[in-house]
């Protein structure tokens, strides 16, 4: 991938400059002039090391547990809010959002090494928070970084200190957030993240009793066995958003009904887009289905904010603050992308082709031995593999749209520059019917606006989404996004502008 080409290229750079300086230490060593250590920066800044180790978590998490976007937004956001109000001590300027009680510190003790040291403690102590399943990994890191993982201090004039005071304010602040991570919601069963919402939907897998309401699918594993999931965390609209007033702040008005032009020409353009899919089309379909280490789109974010902290050099500094902006809209969007779901309960592409097309003979994929073919209507399946057919939860938004639509705004205007110019060689089918591939293929992401944009209509061209899912998940990013930097340039203030042109 570019990120690695990139890394190697600067491993070189700094080998070659290291010989050019010890020739000329041997001709001349009267003109030695003092080390100065240089500024981390790239994959070397601890920033993005704590972002690398965010994202081994969340591929750790969904093999642990299954693909569960929402909670992992959860967790990410809320690592780098804490990672973000221990840095805010130590910032002329920035104020913190959970972290109260705590001064900034003298300007004296506005080092990096203090920074450092701060965030890496906010970052620990966050991530075994939310991640609890990989605390030895993460100490791991902590020992490798020179600090003590068991330092719990709260000494407030200590960067140790303040990173563990970010951490717990974040912590305590969030614990009954709606989210019910400890299982105590009312209505709950104890259990974490149950819902306790009770909510049930209109359709059974077997009898769809509203062409117009998502309907549960089953999916097989290699065994045979069928089940159909419930919805995924179906109160997730009730999880307090961080920048928005409140969930519903910038819902889409309804999407189009059985029975309208509009439907019948998006659930036709579905099964024409999956039935004609080049290698490229099923590369991004899988890309953006699976993304890189399935770290959901939360997670997929990071990685193409982690590919322009390498593009562009960072200094830690910079990766606090763009991770932050990411990583907040990435939460928020996630909650406002439900909150349309659950309110409208819409029905995806799976039934709704079954409907449009039942006794009908169609070309589609089958399965992964015999591909593409001629099937009936009712027999049409998303393009994915039988253990994971489709998202069990609401179609309207997509939020693989609404995710990208905001992340990617967010990158644009935190750079100033909609170029991202980052790119993925795949394998077409690896991930879906890998017993007939085609030849490498190479993706290509231009801007990180074209980048959201493929990521929404690879959905569509997958069979998940109908084209107004995509359309209106695009647009609630955006807004949502317009909300989280009015909120990051208040808590940032003009240090953004000092600090991302560094």
């Amino acid at each position: 991938m570019i990120l690695n080409l990139k890394k190697s290229i600067l491993v070189l750079g700094m080998i070659f400059l290291g010989v050019s300086c010890g020739e000329k230490s041997k001709q001349n060593s009267e003109e030695i002039t003092p080390n100065i250590t240089e500024e981390p920066k790239g994959v070397d800044n601890v920033a993005y090391k704590w972002g690398k180790m965010a994202l081994d978590a969340t591929a750790n998490d969904t093999e642990r547990f299954a693909p569960r976007p929402t909670i992992t937004s959860r967790f990410l956001g809320l690592t780098f809010v804490s990672i973000f109000d221990a840095w805010s001590r130590f910032d002329p300027n920035s104020s913190p959002v959970y972290l109260e009680n705590v001064d900034r510190v003298s300007p004296d003790m506005m080092t990096l090494e203090n920074k450092q040291e701060a965030i890496s403690y906010a970052a620990y102590k966050a991530l075994k928070e939310y991640y609890f399943t990989d605390s030895s990994m993460f100490r791991e890191l902590m020992q490798e970084l020179g600090y003590d993982p068991d330092n719990n201090s709260m000494d407030p004039s200590t960067p140790a200190g303040i990173g563990n005071l970010a951490a717990k304010a974040v912590i305590e602040a969030r614990k009954n957030d709606g989210s019910n991570q400890y299982g105590t919601a009312q209505g709950g069963n104890g259990e974490p993240y149950f819902d306790y919402t009770n909510y049930k939907p209109v359709n059974p897998p077997e009898v769809n009793n509203d062409i117009n309401k998502w309907q549960p699918k089953f999916f097989s594993k290699e065994t045979g066995e069928k089940w159909a999931p419930a919805c995924l965390t179906p109160y997730w609209q009730l999880v307090k958003p961080i920048a928005m007033d409140s969930a519903n702040q910038f819902r889409p008005g309804p999407p189009p009904m059985y029975g309208s032009e509009q439907l019948k020409l998006e659930v036709e353009e579905v099964v024409e887009l999956q039935a004609n899919l080049t290698p490229e089309h099923k590369a991004l379909v899988e890309f953006m289905r699976d993304g890189p280490k399935s770290v959901q789109q939360a997670g997929h974010w990071l990685v193409f904010a982690q590919n322009v902290s390498v593009r562009d050099n960072h200094t830690l500094d910079q990766d606090v603050l763009m991770y932050f902006a990411v990583e907040v809209a990435a939460m928020d969007a996630f909650i406002a992308s439900w909150e349309s779901k659950m309110y409208y309960d819409f029905a995806r592409p799976y039934a709704l082709v079954h409907k449009y097309f039942d006794g009908k003979t169609i070309k589609g994929w089958k399965n992964p031995e015999e591909g593409w073919t001629e099937i009936k209507g009712e027999e049409w399946r998303p393009y994915s593999p039988s253990y994971f057919l489709c998202p069990p939860f609401p179609s309207y938004t997509s939020g693989h749209s609404t995710i990208s639509g905001a992340c990617g705004e967010i990158l644009k205007q935190w750079t100033g520059n909609d170029t991202f110019g980052s790119s993925v060689q795949l394998v077409p089918g690896a991930l879906t019917h890998p017993n007939s591939v085609d030849d490498t293929v190479t993706i290509n992401f231009p801007t990180f606006t074209e980048a959201a944009n493929m990521a929404g209509m690879s959905r569509v061209m997958g069979g998940y989404h109908i084209q107004a899912d995509n359309v209106a998940g695009l647009e609630l990013g955006r807004d949502v996004a317009v909300k989280v930097m009015e909120f990051y340039h208040e808590h940032v203030g003009k240090s953004h502008e000092l600090i991302s042109n560094k």
